[in-house]
Order: structure tokens, then C-alpha cells, then sequence
């Protein structure tokens, strides 16, 4: 009875399948089959591109944190390559791939490849906009820096008021050194200043010891000369 069971089963089933028997139920087997390895055997664009030294490589030994960034970005592009895998990318478009699954793969390592070119420039553009590279290697050399001092590092006591003095101290010092250097060099400034009204001064009491030795210079002149003729006058009558 169970045998009977069984053939009748399979007759069942050999007719809903068709003239091909299994083979139409096969196919998305095969497909998905062919898929995982036209994946496996072409390698996609990212993963050539991390095999090849860039400039990540190139500046690594020069900075640790550019090393980490540069690391994590390409860690980041290849979980998104991995998310859009070719087999995602050919389920999307099964009946384009079923007829033509040679420019299906094209069209996927082309966008795949131009994809990774477009985020790269992307994100060299975001690192020349701000000077990421000379900040990172800032960071790394007052690691570096650091590295060598032993002193500790002030940390907070817990209480509000000497951590505010320890603050404020240091700049309320720093402040009143700067006045007394400002007060001392106006002080100069002043002393020199009156320097030179006093010598300015000096210089008009000799212009006017001198327009006064002139001026009584000519008055004696003057009274010389009305002397003179008068005396020529009285001469002149005498005779």
C-alpha cells in the first residue's frame, strides 16, 4: 500500500513538472548556485583596491590616527560592497540576468568600481576642506610629546571652590604681570616724553634769551644813531 503511495506521488509529480521533469524546480537552485560562484570568482572592485597600496598605505608611518581613519574607511566600504553583494545586485534584476549575466556582471563591477572612486574623492575632499591630515599628525606628535613628560595632570578635587582658584589663580597672575609690564613701559614712555618737553622747553627760553639780546642790541643801536645826529645837528648850528 505504501509503495502504491509512493509511485503514485511521483506520477503526480513528474506531470506538474513537465516535459523537463525536476529541471524547471532546479533552475532557481542552479541560478542561485551560479550566482555564488561567478561572486567567488570575480573578485569585485573594492577588494582590488584594497590590495593595492594608496596613500593610506603611503602615510601610515607617518601618522597613526590618518592610519586609523584610512582603515576605517575602507572597512567601511567593504561592509557596503559586502551589503551590495552581486547576488543582491542580480536578484534585483533576475530576468536581465538571466538573459544576459555577462554584461549584468559588467554593469555591476563598473558601478561597484565607480562607486568606490566617488566615496574615496568624497572623502579626500572632506580632508583637504579641513586640514585633516596636518591635525591628525598635530594630535599624533603631542602624543608623542606627552609621551615623555612624567608630571600628572591636574585633575579635579571635587570641590567647586579651589578648582575655580586653581583656574582663576594662574590667570589673575598671569593678568596682573601683563599690567605691571604695561604700567612699566607707559611709565618709560612718559619719562621719555617729558624729557622731551623739558628739553623743548629749554629750547624756547633760549629763543627768547636770544629775541631779547637782539632786541636790546637794536635799542642800544637806535639810541646810538639819534645820538649821532643829534650831535652832527648841534655841530651843524655852531658853525
Amino acid at each position: 500500500m505504501m509503495r502504491q503511495r509512493c509511485r503514485v506521488f511521483q506520477v503526480t509529480a513528474n506531470e506538474n513538472l513537465g516535459p523537463g521533469g525536476g529541471k524547471e524546480w532546479a533552475r532557481p537552485a542552479l541560478m542561485a548556485g551560479k550566482m555564488e560562484a561567478e561572486e567567488r570568482s570575480a573578485v569585485p572592485g573594492p577588494s582590488r583596491a584594497a590590495d593595492k597600496p594608496g596613500p593610506a598605505s603611503a602615510t601610515a608611518e607617518h601618522s597613526g590616527r590618518l592610519f586609523l581613519f584610512n582603515a576605517m574607511v575602507e572597512k567601511f566600504l567593504e561592509g557596503l560592497m559586502e551589503a551590495g553583494s552581486y547576488q543582491k545586485f542580480a536578484r534585483c534584476y533576475r530576468k536581465f540576468y538571466k538573459m544576459q549575466p555577462e554584461i549584468t556582471r559588467s554593469i555591476y563591477d563598473q558601478f561597484v568600481s565607480q562607486l568606490h572612486a566617488s566615496i574615496h574623492a568624497e572623502i579626500q575632499e572632506i580632508k583637504d576642506e579641513g586640514n585633516l591630515e596636518a591635525l591628525l599628525d598635530s594630535l599624533d606628535k603631542l602624543e608623542r610629546e606627552a609621551g615623555d613628560k612624567t608630571d600628572l595632570s591636574w585633575r579635579p578635587s571635587g570641590i567647586p571652590e579651589e578648582d575655580l582658584r586653581c583656574h582663576l589663580v594662574p590667570y589673575l597672575l598671569q593678568q596682573r604681570e601683563y599690567l605691571r609690564r604695561l604700567l612699566k613701559e607707559k611709565q618709560q614712555e612718559n619719562a621719555r616724553l617729558a624729557q622731551s618737553v623739558l628739553a623743548g622747553r629749554e629750547k624756547i627760553e633760549e629763543m627768547r634769551r636770544e629775541i631779547e639780546r637782539r632786541q636790546q642790541a637794536w635799542k642800544n643801536l637806535s639810541q646810538s644813531q639819534r645820538e649821532l645826529v643829534l650831535s652832527l645837528q648841534g655841530s651843524s648850528e655852531g658853525m
